[in-house]
C-alpha cells in the first residue's frame, strides 16, 4: 500500500544558501530522509497533475494501535515489537542529549494541533464534496 499526499509550497522562507530543493514534493523527502532516514528511504517526490506529490510506502508498523481492540497476544507481539523498538533508539542515542521538558511539550502540542487540523481540513473536503454532488 502506499500513501500519496500534494507537496504544498513551505511557509517559512529559505534560506539563500540552503541545499533544499525548490521541488515542494522534493523538499518534504529531503527533510524526511533526514529526520527518518528508515521513512524518507521509502517515499519518493513527483509531479502529478501539475501537483507537487510524495508517495510513501505503508508498512504493517505504520499503523496506529487501538489498544481497546486488540487481543492478548496482539497486545503481547506490540510490546515485543515496541521493547525492541526502544532498544534500538536506546543504542542510536547520545549520551549527552537531555532535551528539556519544554521541548517535549512543544512537540506534542504542534503534532496534536496538526492532526487536529488535518482532520478539520477532510471534514471541510467532505462536505464540500458532498454538497457540489
Amino acid at each position: 500500500m502506499i500513501d500519496i499526499k500534494e507537496a504544498v509550497q513551505a511557509a517559512a522562507p529559505r534560506h539563500s544558501a540552503a541545499t533544499m530543493p525548490q521541488h515542494s514534493a522534493m523538499r518534504v523527502v529531503e527533510g524526511a530522509r533526514h529526520l527518518s532516514p528508515a521513512l524518507g528511504d521509502r517515499m519518493l517526490a513527483a509531479t502529478f497533475l501539475d501537483r507537487t506529490v510524495y508517495t510513501r510506502e505503508l508498512l504493517p508498523e505504520d499503523l496506529k494501535l487501538e489498544v481497546d481492540k486488540i487481543s492478548r497476544e496482539e497486545a503481547m507481539k506490540a510490546a515485543g515489537y515496541l521493547a525492541q523498538w526502544r532498544e534500538e533508539l536506546g543504542r542510536n542515542r547520545s549520551a549527552s542529549l537531555h532535551a528539556p521538558n519544554w521541548l517535549w511539550s512543544s512537540i506534542v502540542e504542534l503534532v496534536a494541533s496538526h492532526e487536529v487540523a488535518y482532520l478539520e481540513h477532510c471534514r471541510r473536503y467532505a462536505i464540500d464534496t458532498e454538497l457540489a454532488a
